[in-house]
């Protein structure tokens, strides 16, 4: 449950407050949603990657489609990729990447500050 919530709350945000904010503060806002909802390292990659990815991708799409540029198709041949709607993945992959990351360094620096039970056997 917290996992689809934080896949949601990862959308809100980037929807939201990508336009007013830097990449750089949405992903420090996702690395601490990851780590106050306790998600695990993987789980937090995960969430956080698919949020960012799926709000950059679709943000992607719906400027390309809604404006009727030829403008990503044309940077799709300079960097020789072909078409605009690869350029529209790339950007979802990068989307995903920093968003993952972000989730995981939340969640590992929330275990930084975890008690250790001291009690346990280390031989």
């Amino acid at each position: 449950m917290r996992f689809i919530l934080f896949i949601l709350i990862t959308l809100g945000i980037v929807v939201f407050l990508n336009p007013l904010f830097p990449y750089w503060v949405i992903m420090l806002l996702i690395g601490v949603g990851s780590g106050l909802l306790g998600l695990s390292g993987f789980q937090g990659f995960v969430a956080g990657g698919l949020g960012m990815g799926l709000a950059w991708l679709g943000q992607a799409i719906f400027i390309s489609t809604s404006t009727g540029s030829s403008l990503p198709n044309k940077i799709g041949e300079l960097m020789g990729l072909g078409s605009g709607m690869t350029v529209v993945g790339v950007t979802a992959i990068i989307g995903l990447l920093l968003g993952g990351f972000s989730g995981l360094t939340g969640s590992l620096f929330r275990n930084l500050f975890r008690k250790e039970p001291d009690n346990l056997y280390r031989g």
